[in-house]
């Protein structure tokens, strides 16, 4: 009976002592996303690459592409849902990136795509193709580890889902840039 008693005491102890444990929470706060950057590789037989630049300013998302070896005409160029590069024929990257579940359209409209980026203007594979602009549907949190998509033909910026932009001839992923 004194051992039952003892450990009675022993128990109650404990809990009278016992504390409650305060989990405490806090965000992260490590520097924030100001660049990012896709190498562009080939799809295919072709010799297709590039970089494309994200850079963080006060009035959007300045986008700055050099792509070479495109053939002569307008070209597809979007932000692909997924930055998987690793299907033959690019399909692995799987669709446009749409969070908001838009139309397909223009990199200028209201209501689009977030991966919408219009077409690359390409004078020939002899020559850089270039693209600079503001965007301010993209966000560098988002995009990061998406895929970047140039297509075979021009984005006619009305057909549903995609464009009708044609088949996947280069890809990249979008990756955190050194500052």
């Amino acid at each position: 009976m004194k051992n039952l008693l003892t450990f009675l005491a022993f128990v109650l102890i404990l809990n009278c002592t016992k504390t409650e444990r305060i989990e405490v929470f806090k965000e992260f706060e490590g520097p924030q996303i100001q660049k990012a950057v896709a190498a562009i590789h080939p799809v295919g037989e072709n010799k297709i690459s590039g970089t494309v630049h994200f850079d963080k300013t006060e009035s959007g998302t300045k986008i700055t592409a050099q792509v070479m070896g495109l053939s002569e005409g307008e070209h597809g160029f979007h932000i692909h849902q997924y930055g998987d590069c690793s299907a033959p024929d690019g399909t692995s990257a799987g669709g446009h990136f749409d969070p908001e579940n838009m139309q397909h359209n223009s990199r200028d409209a209201e209501k689009r795509h977030v991966g919408d980026m219009g077409n690359l203007v390409s004078e020939g594979k002899e020559s850089t193709t270039t693209l600079n602009y503001v965007d301010n549907h993209i966000f560098l949190e988002e995009i990061i580890g998406r895929g970047i998509i140039i297509h075979a033909g021009e984005d006619d910026l009305t057909s549903q889902p995609s464009g009708d932009a044609g088949a996947r001839i280069a890809c990249g992923v979008i990756g955190v840039a050194q500052n």
